[in-house]
């Protein structure tokens, strides 16, 4: 197949670019080529999308597949403009960002979807609704060849959000150290392994699926998520559980960023958003490895970046020392 990616020189697009290439596939790449590098054998062809003319160099060629990657609907609605009229089949990857409550867990692709945003730039505060007008431009201009596929939280292997591998690497860099944890250990998690997602996609576009499917991770306890995460980075000491109530007056952050729980979320009107419902993607074909391979794979990924660098997910060795110290003087 001629696969166009929209992108291909960030994370999830350049997997995708890379396993297509493995299936023999011809793989352009158009994008800025500031996020790195395309694997070996794709094309790149650099364009800025925010610019007149951006797609004159594959415009008049035909496409098998298109992915398109982009979240901000001006560069979604001058794709489709330019190349729905030659490509084959079309992927959007949007994301479970687009529905409008999270408090409903096992919700499925039905779910009630946010207001469309009008204008073609978007805030990352405006992320889902940015999705959305992408989508629904995406099912105006392509129908019957289009595959909107809405993925939630995206770990493994170069997870520069720090959430999939956050636990793994915090057992790994102190296996002798009490680790902090969240009591409520039945709270959900949820990631799709960004190679499990990538094949799916390459899959679903060969066969020229089309629909919308919430392509999310299995659903493992948050408890069990850290269990896991401890065998692989060899952890040897206990855990200390504090409640979420504690840790929230403590100014903890839930789910990412500095100084957070990784994938820790406790926020009741947040109660589905880790537990969305993913048969229909696993019904069409997506297949989950198993975590704990995930996790060996992606803490071997973070032992190269360095497992005390500072961190966009977890706590930091500092804090959560100094969290345990303020827990053990009010036990």
């Amino acid at each position: 197949m001629r696969i166009l990616i929209l992108g291909g020189t960030a994370w999830l697009g350049r997997e995708i670019a890379g396993q297509a290439l493995a299936r023999g596939h011809a793989v352009a790449c158009l994008a800025r080529g500031e996020s790195g590098a395309v694997p070996d054998g794709a094309e790149l062809i650099v364009a800025d999308r925010a610019l007149p003319g951006a797609y004159g160099a594959v415009a008049a060629r035909p496409w098998d597949a298109v992915v398109e990657l982009s979240w901000q609907p001006g560069f979604v609605r001058s794709a489709l403009a330019a190349l729905g009229g030659q490509a084959t089949h079309w992927t959007l990857i949007s994301s479970t960002s687009v529905y409008s409550s999270s408090a409903e867990p096992d919700a499925d692709e039905s779910a009630e979807p946010l207001a469309a945003l009008h204008g073609d730039c978007a805030t990352r505060a405006e992320y889902g609704e940015a999705k959305a007008a992408a989508e629904l431009a995406s099912r105006a201009a392509l129908e019957d060849r289009l595959h909107i596929v809405r993925p939630g939280v995206i770990g493994g292997p170069g997870d520069e959000t720090g959430r999939s591998g956050a636990w793994a690497a915090r057992a790994a860099r102190a296996p002798d150290e009490p680790m902090l944890v969240a009591a409520e250990s039945s709270l959900p998690t949820q990631v799709v392994d960004v190679r499990d997602l990538a094949a799916f996609l390459l899959d679903a576009a060969e066969r020229g699926s089309a629909g919308t499917v919430n392509a999310v991770g299995p659903v493992v306890p948050l408890g069990e998520w850290v269990d896991l995460s401890r065998r692989a980075g060899g952890h040897r000491a206990g855990t200390v559980a504090a409640s979420s109530a504690w840790l929230r007056a403590q100014g903890v952050e839930q789910f990412m960023g500095e100084e957070s729980l990784a994938l820790w979320l406790a926020d009741p009107d947040f109660v589905g958003f880790s537990a969305r419902s993913g048969q229909a993607a696993v019904a069409a074909g997506l297949r989950h490895r198993p975590r704990a391979e995930m996790l060996a794979d992606v803490l071997r990924w973070e032992r190269e970046q360095g497992l005390g660098r500072p961190r966009r997910a977890g706590l930091s060795a500092a804090r959560e020392t100094e969290l345990l110290r303020l827990l053990a003087a009010e036990r």
